[in-house]
């Protein structure tokens, strides 16, 4: 995916406050990012039904170079739309602050999901209830820079 044209539309999350605090974020060029006091970036997807780009923002973890995040959806029994979209079109576009970049996101393989999980609990501990409320295996994403 390049990195969206003037001309090409960005669809915010249709949850409220999700589409209010990326409004807040973008303006702000991520000054006004945080999430309750957790780091936060933005991520935009290509819709793998419309093809139209969608922007969502996650808490995420550094893991050296590379991104983590965490497809929890709040424990919800769904995969989240973002992790759907990455899924079928692993190109995506980060920002994090003022910085923008373009990505390779994927699934964390089963030998490194363990110690990403650990670590994202740590920097989001709200995730391990997440994990106990459903019954499917939260994913772990890495996005690495293209």
């Amino acid at each position: 995916m390049a990195v969206p044209e003037h001309d090409e539309e960005i669809e915010e999350s249709p949850v409220d406050w999700v589409a209010s605090h990326v409004r807040r974020y973008v303006e702000t060029d991520g000054a006004e990012g945080s999430f309750h006091g957790y780091d936060a970036l933005l991520i935009t997807t290509r819709g793998r039904r419309s093809g139209k780009l969608r922007r969502t923002a996650l808490i995420y973890g550094r893991d050296d170079d590379r991104i983590v995040l965490v497809a929890s959806n709040g424990g919800a029994a769904r995969h989240p739309n973002w992790y759907l979209n990455l899924s079928a079109e692993p190109a995506v576009e980060i920002q994090i602050g003022a910085e923008r970049f373009r990505g390779r996101a994927r699934t964390a393989s089963t030998r490194e999901r363990p110690r990403l999980w650990e670590f994202m609990t740590r920097v989001f501990p709200r995730y391990a209830r997440y994990q106990r409320n459903t019954d499917r295996e939260i994913p772990v994403v890495v996005v690495e820079r293209a």
